[in-house]
């Protein structure tokens, strides 16, 4: 039994995180309160001018439409208005957008479902949000915008299953980790051509590293970057400026349209390896939740997420939940928000008493909780956790006392311990985490005792490769001997860049690790490199 004292630790250390946020909201002043503001314009604001639309004399869909968190009744759509996507303000003045919408059972919009109109606030970047329901449940549906003589390219979404049907099958996309400067992303051109029903992806959307005129490891011999994108983003211009430059990419524009999303972030899209208010160089905490309020607007902004998901000033509850009738529970999960600050650093470390306090956590108290209580609750043959950092041990080397990851669930392994000890109390047969982060594809058992290759296995983690972070890579970097006879337990090791598939069906779930053999120029082809299966009710993963 732990003691009463540590087991409320992390709730006392999120109490006064709350804290914190309150006094921030104090110092900050109200300016910034003003310019992160997170409800509607209010009606002073919304009095601003209105744009006529006929006005716009340029193309304004240049970032694409995308659709996200699939309801068995509800799509949420999106899409950006910016005719000169590389501009602040994306080349159109301070004034409200009147744009319309339509969600058609068919691509060519004979048979309309929905339609309607919404406004495009200067105050969000011009973005659009549209909560689209009474739907039909496990449905495709076809969906476009329209502004004055304007009209976007089309998008394809789905709902989900109905609540409590039996879904015969289900299959996912993982992606995760798509720096710019290190190459195309080669790897959505081909999943936009791939049969998946949805798409998750599990952080570091963007980079917050310059990117020089050349695009880095593009080489651009066409065109050249504005300056303005040769520089760590910092403010809410900043951010908005890189999700344009990177959503201005065709080929993930093309995966958006194609399939629905559900989004999660990790540290690039705020900065690399922050933890709660601690930033990666020491800021003072108040400035660096500012930078932090602008980062997660920005993000809100420009993914396909639900009112649920705005954030309010500093902080957001990006956790959520989605059922694929009673085939599968998601529960995305935010380990980056609440966490206690990394151990001994943010590399490397064997554990020791810092690493394995069991007050520190990697979820907050909060949300630990709110996963754990759904589980108890879950009737889903997959109880699947998309979410950012690895899971499993990843012993970095041969030692008797190898060093683990800091950053990663081995840097907060009393957080480990009391997921599993819940999962193993809600009787779950079949756990399976996906992850990104760490630009390479495993494939893990996850062990009752990763100390005992012999223990039970108690569930699957599926590690996503990198859509381009890590520039091109290699089937077996040089690491991989090491890896493979350190972790009994990895099944599965390979460098490239590229995406990974999860059919999930009735009796087992399938695992196919996809690869691009290059980033740096664009147009590679892609293979399978490898492929799993885990049978229903019998965790660890075998060859296909």
């Amino acid at each position: 039994m732990t003691p009463a004292g540590q087991q409320h630790a992390p709730e006392l250390q999120a109490a006064a995180k709350h804290v914190g946020r309150r006094r921030f909201l104090t110092v900050t002043g109200a300016a910034a309160a003003l310019a992160f503001a997170t409800n509607l314009p209010t009606a002073g604001v919304a009095g601003a001018a209105e744009l006529d639309a006929r006005r716009i004399a340029d193309d304004p869909f240049t970032l694409g439409v995308a659709s996200g968190d699939p309801l068995p009744s509800s799509v949420l759509l999106w899409t950006r208005l910016a005719p000169a996507p590389y501009e602040p303000g994306g080349g159109l003045p301070a004034e409200r957008v009147t744009v319309q919408w339509e969600l058609a059972h068919d691509a060519r919009f004979r048979r309309v479902a929905r339609r309607g109109t919404v406004t495009a606030h200067p105050e969000f970047s011009h973005t659009v949000h549209v909560e689209v329901d009474h739907l039909e449940a496990g449905r495709t549906y076809y969906f476009r915008f329209r502004t004055g003589s304007w009209v976007s390219e089309t998008g394809r979404t789905r709902t989900a299953p109905a609540t409590g049907s039996r879904a015969a099958g289900l299959t996912l996309a993982a992606v995760s980790c798509q720096a710019y400067h290190d190459g195309y992303f080669t790897a959505y051109k081909h999943l936009a051509q791939d049969d998946v029903d949805v798409v998750f992806h599990l952080g570091d959307y963007l980079y917050e590293y310059a990117v020089n005129a050349v695009g880095g490891a593009r080489n651009y011999t066409d065109r050249t970057l504005p300056a303005h994108f040769n520089k760590e983003t910092k403010t809410l211009e900043d951010y908005r400026l890189r999700y344009a430059l990177y959503k201005s990419d065709p080929d993930l524009r093309a995966a958006h349209a194609a399939h629905p999303f559900v989004v999660t972030w990790d540290d690039h899209e705020t900065e690399n390896n922050y933890a709660d208010d601690t930033s990666e160089n020491d800021d003072p905490p108040a400035e660096f939740l500012l930078r932090r309020a602008a980062a997660y607007r920005a993000y809100w902004e420009n993914q396909p997420l639900r009112r649920p998901q705005q954030p309010k000033g500093p902080d957001a509850q990006l956790y959520r939940r989605l059922k694929w009738g009673r085939l599968a529970q998601f529960d995305i999960l935010d380990t980056r928000q609440y966490r206690s600050d990394q151990a001994y650093g943010d590399g490397a470390h064997v554990p020791g008493p810092e690493s394995d306090d069991p007050a520190r956590t990697i979820t907050g108290a909060t949300q630990e909780r709110w996963l754990i209580d759904g589980w108890r609750r879950s009737h889903a043959l997959w109880n699947v956790v998309p979410q950012q950092v690895t899971f499993s041990e990843r012993r970095l080397d041969l030692n008797a006392q190898a060093k683990l990851s800091m950053d990663a669930w081995d840097g907060y392994r009393a957080s480990r311990q009391r997921v599993l000890a819940g999962a193993r109390a809600a009787g779950l047969d079949n756990l399976m985490v996906l992850t990104g982060d760490v630009h390479v594809g495993y494939a893990f058992d996850i062990k009752a005792d990763f100390g005992d290759p012999a223990s039970k296995t108690v569930g699957t983690e599926i590690v996503a490769t990198s859509i381009a972070s890590g520039k091109d890579g290699a089937d077996k970097p040089a690491n991989w001997d090491t890896y493979t006879k350190a972790n009994p337990h990895l099944k599965f090791y390979n460098g490239r860049r590229g995406y990974v598939t999860v059919d999930l069906g009735t009796e087992s779930a399938r695992a196919d690790f996809k690869t691009v053999t290059a980033v740096t120029t664009p147009g590679a082809p892609i293979r399978t490199a490898a492929s799993f299966v885990t049978e229903a009710g019998d965790p660890g993963l075998k060859p296909a």
